[in-house]
């Protein structure tokens, strides 16, 4: 969630989840709190319960949340001295409150919001009374550690929601409603798409049939419209040696989400399975000297990459520990790089327009001048913020800016889009480095003859393959279109005595570019086409006497029923203005 602590959802949903943390207090004496911030469309709060709490525990806290709001506590703000403070949560046993206060910096303002005898370690800001607070639920409960470590204590985390009015409540309670029916897991599952084994590891999926049909669509997609843009299609191995992301800064700035070093006792060499693909492609690069002529040079990759992500982190699809990311680097001038640079935007918006993932949202992320994880010169940061910007203002785009959500090697701009029920996903991206290339020395021989130092532009219009799949599945709920369903056609013969006939037809569907089967089994008509139905197919072809002997087919496409007969080339012409659609 990108806060503002201005905005006024933000204060009522930190003031609920104060709320929620006092009606715990009440129903389970004893209880540590740790932090309770809010988030996007609701807040949580973690807690160190004695014995562990249950989800059937929910409606008991929601119902006293709600007595205590209707005692409408005035919520006041106190401020004490580092010491006193620090005393004070020491005397109620709350050690998680202790380690915030040791963490704030000497000289902060350390204050408490007090509503009625219960008050919480908390900089606000909050609302005035809690009879304010009339319209929340609490929603599930989930495990987290400490601060995100696996080396700290886990702790309970319970999720919430609150609106300004029932009606906003109402509707996005119905909205989570519908979310588990779309669940890309759940659906996943029964569409044959992907699955998880403990035997091969969390967060590694393993993609069915159906499942690497889709994947192969959407990456001849990507690869198709590359061409026609330019691009240059590279390999590289999903290992690397460490003193490669020793240089590119990763091992340094990524170190945490990289799984653990390899070191060959042999060779006496470490490796790393590569969190990232740009220092392969920069190595592709500086394999010979460039001219100015051949610039830009655009390098893409289907590239496989690993992330240590934690265990409680890993979400279906979502939030995997290996995933294919279209990834691409382009090596250009300075004389190229807005123009580029708004190509690869051009790129982002019809890819999402193809995907019928219209809404969506610009956020440009620059560096926190505070925090020292970036690399680099500030020249280097100042000239790669101002192209971005000055890209996205020519192309007449609305966008916000937002501190800290950098690249450690450089900004970027990122497409939020929202899909079909209003949740937003982060999809897409493109950065501007001026950085990596100056780590590795990397150069052009410019029209002066000289030697000049290329700028890199890193983009990903998918992000992640894995991830986009799982937005789509949920975006329409399985039942893709028609150009993007790994079943496309399921061909129906009425009895075994037509299953040649329908043999023939799948096999000239097939020639002219269609996913068709034929589904000959020894069921009742009637239930091969509800299956079909369930599968979420776009179109089944029934075919009987009538349409043996007339050469024609009976057309059925999902959501509009029963087309009527059609000739093979009237039916072929459908399917081809379907996969245009």
């Amino acid at each position: 969630m990108d806060v503002n602590v201005k905005d006024p959802l933000y204060t009522l949903r930190h003031s609920t989840a104060h709320l929620m943390a006092q009606a715990i207090g009440e129903l389970f004496p004893g209880v540590k709190y740790a932090i309770g911030p809010p988030i996007e469309d609701g807040f949580y709060y973690d807690f160190e319960f004695a014995a562990p709490l249950r989800e059937e525990d929910l409606p008991r806290i929601e119902e006293k949340m709600h007595e205590i709001a209707l005692r409408n506590l005035p919520i006041q703000r106190a401020v004490l001295p580092r010491e006193e403070a620090r005393a004070r949560e020491e005397a109620r046993n709350q050690p998680y409150k202790v380690a915030l206060i040791d963490d704030l910096p000497a000289g902060e303002e350390i204050s408490f919001y007090h509503q009625g005898d219960w008050s919480d370690l908390c900089r606000g800001p909050h609302v005035a009374a809690t009879g304010e607070l009339k319209h929340f639920h609490l929603l599930h409960i989930a495990g987290a550690y400490w601060r995100g470590s696996e080396k700290n204590k886990m702790l309970t985390r319970v999720y919430g929601t609150a609106w300004p009015t029932k009606e906003e409540l109402d509707d996005y309670l119905y909205r989570m409603e519908e979310a588990k029916k779309r669940d890309h897991r759940v659906l996943g599952r029964e569409l044959g798409l992907f699955m998880f084994s403990p035997e091969v590891g969390p967060g590694l999926p393993l993609w069915l049939p159906n499942g690497a049909t889709l994947r192969e669509t959407l990456m001849e997609f990507m690869k198709a419209e590359q061409l026609r843009r330019g691009y240059q299609g590279v390999v590289t191995p999903n290992i690397a040696n460490a003193k490669l992301y020793e240089k590119s800064g990763h091992l340094r700035n990524y170190n945490s989400k990289m799984f653990p070093l390899m070191h060959d006792a042999d060779e006496n060499e470490t490796y790393v399975l590569k969190p990232m693909n740009c220092p392969h492609h920069i190595m592709i690069y500086a394999s010979e000297l460039r001219s100015y002529r051949e610039l830009p040079v655009r390098l893409a990759e289907f590239g496989t990459v690993y992330r240590y992500e934690q265990s409680g982190e890993l979400t279906g699809m979502l939030r995997v520990r290996g995933f294919t990311q279209d990834d691409s680097h382009l090596f250009v001038t300075p004389d190229q790089l807005k123009a580029e640079f708004k190509g690869v935007v051009d790129l982002m918006l019809f890819t999402l327009n193809r995907l019928g993932l219209t809404d969506y949202r610009v956020r440009i992320g620059v560096r926190d001048p505070a925090d020292d994880k970036y690399i680099g010169a500030e020249e280097n940061w100042q000239a790669a913020e101002e192209a971005i910007l000055a890209a996205v203002q020519e192309m007449g785009m609305e966008y916000e800016v937002s501190q800290g959500d950098a690249a450690f090697y450089g900004p970027k701009l990122d497409l939020m889009v929202r899909d079909a029920l209003r949740r937003e996903w982060q999809m897409g991206t493109v950065q501007v480095d001026y950085n990596l290339p100056e780590r590795f020395e990397l150069e052009y021989v410019g029209e002066d003859g000289a030697r000049h130092r290329p700028i890199m532009i890193h983009r990903a219009p998918f992000g992640s393959l894995d991830r986009m799949i799982g937005l789509l599945v949920e975006h329409y709920a399985g039942a893709f279109p028609f150009w993007l369903a790994p079943r496309q056609i399921v061909i129906v013969p009425i009895a075994d005595r037509h299953a040649e006939y329908a043999g023939v037809l799948r096999d000239h569907l097939r020639e002219n570019g269609f996913r068709a089967e034929v589904d000959g089994r020894n069921e009742k008509m009637g239930r091969r086409i509800r299956e079909a139905e369930v599968q979420k197919v776009p179109v089944m072809l029934i075919c009987g006497d009538r349409d043996v002997e007339a050469q024609t087919v009976s057309v059925r496409r999902r959501g509009e029923g029963d087309l009527g007969a059609k000739t093979w080339a009237e039916a072929v012409l459908l399917l081809q203005e379907m996969a245009r659609a």
